[in-house]
Order: C-alpha cells, then sequence, then structure tokens
C-alpha cells in the first residue's frame, strides 16, 4: 500500500488521519471489509488455541512478527503454527470461542450503523472458519472467508484444507476477496473501506478507498489513511457526517 501523501493529523484525540479531508459520508461506500483476529475481536484464535496444548508462547513469537511484517511468507508461517495445533480438541475450540473471544468495543455499533447505511459487510481473516462463521452468524454479517482446520475425531490434525477458492487467506487472496466481492456487489474498490492491524492486511488496504489501522502495527499504521489508537472500532464513526 503507498503511504498517503499528506502529513498525518489527529483529528481527534487518538484518531488520525491522512490524505483524507473529514467530513466523509457514510453512504458514499458500499462495503467494509474487516479483518477479524485483533481487528474485529480482542484475540489472536492461534495464539489461544495454542494454549490448550501449552504451545501458545511459541506460536504467539510467529504470530508477532508475521502480522509486524517480519516473515514475508504468511502462508508458511501459518503452516507452521498450524502445525503445533495437533491433538487440540474441538472442546478446545470451543472453549477458546466461549471464554476469551470478545468482540473489540465498538466493533457491534459500527457494523450496525455501516448495515444502516447500506454497506455490504465483508469479513476476510487469516484466522480460522470456526470462528470466523460463529461471528458471521452472530452479526449477521453478508460475507465471511477464512481458512479451515483440518478436524478427524474431533481433534486437530495439524494441518489446513484446501477450499473452492484456494488454500490459505493470505494478504493476496484478502486482496482479492476484497475486489470479487465488490465486483459481486456492483461497486468500485473506491466504494469499499477496509480495515485491519496486521501486514497481512496491507494489500487489501491498499485497493480500498478508505483504509483504516485499528491498533495496529507500526507499518500498517503508517500506511493507512485513517488510524485508530484509542477507543472503539466505532470512533471510525466520528470521520463521517451526521446521515
Amino acid at each position: 500500500m503507498t503511504p498517503a501523501t499528506a502529513a498525518p493529523i489527529e483529528f481527534a484525540p487518538g484518531l488520525i488521519v491522512q490524505g483524507i479531508t473529514p467530513p466523509l459520508n457514510l453512504r458514499d461506500f458500499k462495503l467494509i471489509a474487516f479483518d477479524m483476529d485483533s481487528t474485529l475481536i480482542n484475540i489472536e484464535c492461534v495464539d489461544e488455541i495454542a494454549d490448550a496444548v501449552g504451545r501458545k508462547t511459541e506460536v504467539a513469537a510467529i504470530t508477532e512478527a508475521s502480522m509486524r511484517g517480519e516473515i514475508a511468507d504468511f502462508k508458511e508461517s501459518l503452516r507452521r503454527r498450524v502445525a503445533l495445533l495437533e491433538g487440540v480438541t474441538e472442546d478446545d475450540l470451543a472453549h477458546v470461542y466461549r471464554a476469551r473471544l470478545r468482540l473489540n468495543p465498538g466493533a457491534a455499533e459500527l457494523v450496525l450503523a455501516c448495515k444502516a447505511a447500506g454497506l455490504k459487510v465483508l469479513l476476510v481473516s487469516g484466522g480460522f472458519t470456526y470462528f470466523a462463521d460463529r461471528l458471521r452468524d452472530r452479526l449477521a454479517l453478508d460475507f465471511a472467508r477464512s481458512n479451515q482446520l483440518e478436524i478427524i475425531d474431533g481433534r486437530l490434525t495439524g494441518r489446513l484444507l484446501d477450499q473452492s477458492w484456494g488454500d490459505i487467506c493470505d494478504g493476496a487472496m484478502k486482496k482479492e476477496t476484497l475486489l470479487r466481492t465488490c465486483s459481486l456487489i456492483g461497486c468500485a474498490p473506491s466504494q469499499a473501506i477496509a480495515m485491519g492491524d496486521g501486514a497481512n492486511d496491507l494489500e487489501m488496504m491498499g485497493v480500498a478507498g478508505l483504509s483504516v489501522a485499528y491498533r495496529a502495527k507500526p507499518k500498517v499504521r503508517a500506511q493507512a489513511k485513517v488510524a485508530i489508537d484509542m477507543g472503539g472500532l466505532d470512533r471510525l464513526l466520528e470521520l463521517f457526517q451526521a446521515a
């Protein structure tokens, strides 16, 4: 993603903009795409799953390096992490969802505001269908794409399953998914908002009309048109004029 040319401006405490001039009109947009882990929700699911088999520290170190952009090959980093999850049970996944996964502040409010303004909502994640599909149903999202863990006899095998669209939802697939969704609903990429926090979100953020970094890694924050450093996801609404 090419960095915005204008110098960053603190529009409000903890809300930074560059290359845009608020107020914007939410109805000018037709799609909002969310990353899942550490953006829409409060955790990195793969790290919390790894805790069930005593490997959270090892897995979290790989996740952190990948999200900071220090590991170029997201697919390989994800395969390495998933291999360490071998033996985790479906009950462990259910526990992560029930006990540890929470929507980030303002998530539900932002989704509702976007839907009320006529936007479609896409969840596109380098995480897992077990969580993304539940969030899709819980928040009545329009589309969701993520990676599928292989489960045999109630336990993770340490492998991912190929899906109809490909093998792993990495940064390139996030971008492709956003573009295909725009085409499907009949809007230009310039009418899309993309929100993320990690390096694998940069490609989709780069083709969207409005890129939003939520409590993001420095590399992502520096290149986004909006950076939310304090408060909830719904702080994005402060940049839009009242309907």
